[in-house]
């Protein structure tokens, strides 16, 4: 795809980068210009879309590897410092990290399953985003953008907790920081063909599955400069579907 400077100088932070909406958002990214970094758990994923990025002619990422489940406060602190000694800022955090876990009926949901699903999907997304608001407070317009679910029936237990969970954080986050120079957003990318959405459907008919790379257009969007208002911030606290957004 060609290269463009949308998000050129831009520094964005994405959780959850190893595969899916994640990965596809990562290379978008990139290709706009942005210095990406990108989060997983698992190294040689990370590796592989490097490679990728970096094979595709788009600006290079960093990899950072962190294990949202065993995340600690100590670990934050390093994020935080990490980032400001390389860069000095962040222009973007996409809270995009998941696990799905197990549809399970609450009363016989595993209680180590519940507290390792909210560990990942919620607490972890609490940790980082307060670790990088200091870093996400400057002078020019950024951005956090949240990727959420509302999977509120039958079965979906701690999964769908922690995206309810997860959207309520975002909108106080977005009242918190309403008069700092940070937008905060949600984006609900809908049934979309990823590896997680087989774990949750195995049987299901991927052939009318939305595309990573159609979330990724969005989420990117959302990022930069162009899904904010810095004066009035007309998408701040917001949560977005893709048919929402001009992309």
């Amino acid at each position: 795809m060609q290269i463009t400077d949308n998000m050129k100088d831009k520094v964005i932070l994405i959780t959850g980068a190893s595969g899916g909406i994640g990965k596809a958002t990562a290379i978008e990214c990139a290709r706009q210009g942005a210095t990406v970094i990108i989060h997983g758990k698992t190294v040689p994923k990370l590796e592989l879309l490097y490679d990728e990025i970096m094979q595709a002619g788009y600006t290079e990422p960093v990899i950072y590897p962190l294990d949202f489940e065993k995340i600690t406060p100590e670990d934050c602190d390093t994020l935080n410092e990490v980032i400001a000694k390389e860069f000095g800022r962040l222009d973007g955090l996409f809270n995009n990290a998941g696990w799905l876990g197990a549809s399970t009926p609450v009363l016989q949901h595993d209680l180590k399953l519940w507290y390792r699903v909210m560990q990942i999907n919620l607490n972890a997304a609490f940790m980082v985003t307060q670790a990088c608001i200091p870093l996400l407070n400057h002078d020019a317009p950024s951005s956090i953008v949240f990727t959420l679910d509302d999977k509120n029936t039958a079965y979906w237990g701690a999964y769908g907790v922690s995206k309810a969970g997860l959207k309520s954080f975002m909108e106080i986050l977005a009242d918190e920081v309403e008069n700092t120079s940070i937008n905060v957003t949600g984006l609900m990318p809908g049934s979309v063909k990823t590896a997680f959405r087989t774990r949750a459907f195995p049987a299901e008919d991927t052939s009318a599955l939305g595309k990573p790379e159609d979330v990724a257009k969005a989420a990117a969007y959302l990022l930069s400069e162009k899904g904010i208002s810095v004066y009035d911030k007309p998408s701040h606290g917001k949560v977005f579907k893709l048919s929402e957004l001009p992309v």
